[in-house]
């Protein structure tokens, strides 16, 4: 992983060849003019693509596939990613939540990789967006009923009093906020008389 890309970003080297290589992951594989193969997020996607059945224009890293006539869902590919230095980082900065169990926990779940670029990128046709679904995932379970409350009214403003029409805000910034405020503030922020 080559972590000189846009913050939450990075480019995948191939470090060693592997016995078994998907076709999508070898026809993704591109010289970066140093003499290293990089994986191409865009190309990735577009080789996972022709083995699908689409069933509307791809937007994003997600694939919109249909099994039968009835089931339709959003197939996004991720490839597990080890990044110690990042979630190592987060667990030691100076918090009020998550409790240090939940820290733990968070950085056991590890991180995963998935094909879309920051927007704007010079390199976007081979940036990689790091993700922690599954830590983010705990957090949220372990979020009080409060911190939920603030997240769903938050959403809840920004869909029916906002309206943004280019997704100028997403549910993804709305929950690093509240992960954020969690973070900074005393337990006591999130009562119900506050």
């Amino acid at each position: 992983m080559d972590t000189r890309a846009y913050p939450g970003h990075c480019r995948m080297l191939l470090e060693r060849q592997g016995s078994n290589r998907s076709n999508q992951i070898q026809n993704a594989l591109f010289d970066d003019g140093q003499g290293n193969a990089i994986l191409s997020s865009g190309c990735y996607l577009d080789e996972y693509a022709k083995t699908q059945t689409l069933r509307g224009r791809r937007v994003g890293p997600s694939l919109p596939i249909s099994l039968g006539p009835t089931i339709n869902m959003d197939f996004v590919h991720a490839i597990r990613c080890q990044c110690p230095s990042i979630l190592q980082r987060w667990a030691e900065r100076p918090r009020h939540l998550p409790a240090p169990d939940v820290v733990l926990k968070v950085v056991s779940l590890g991180s995963v990789v998935t094909p879309v670029s920051f927007k704007g990128s010079e390199f976007k046709f081979f940036e990689w967006r790091i993700c922690f679904n599954t830590g983010e995932t705990e957090l949220i379970n372990n979020m009080n009923v409060n911190q939920t409350k603030v997240y769903v009214i938050l959403k809840m403003i920004i869909r029916d009093v906002l309206k943004p029409k280019k997704k100028e805000l997403t549910s993804y910034m709305l929950k690093n906020i509240i992960f954020w405020q969690a973070e900074s503030n005393t337990p006591a922020m999130f009562q119900d008389r506050n």
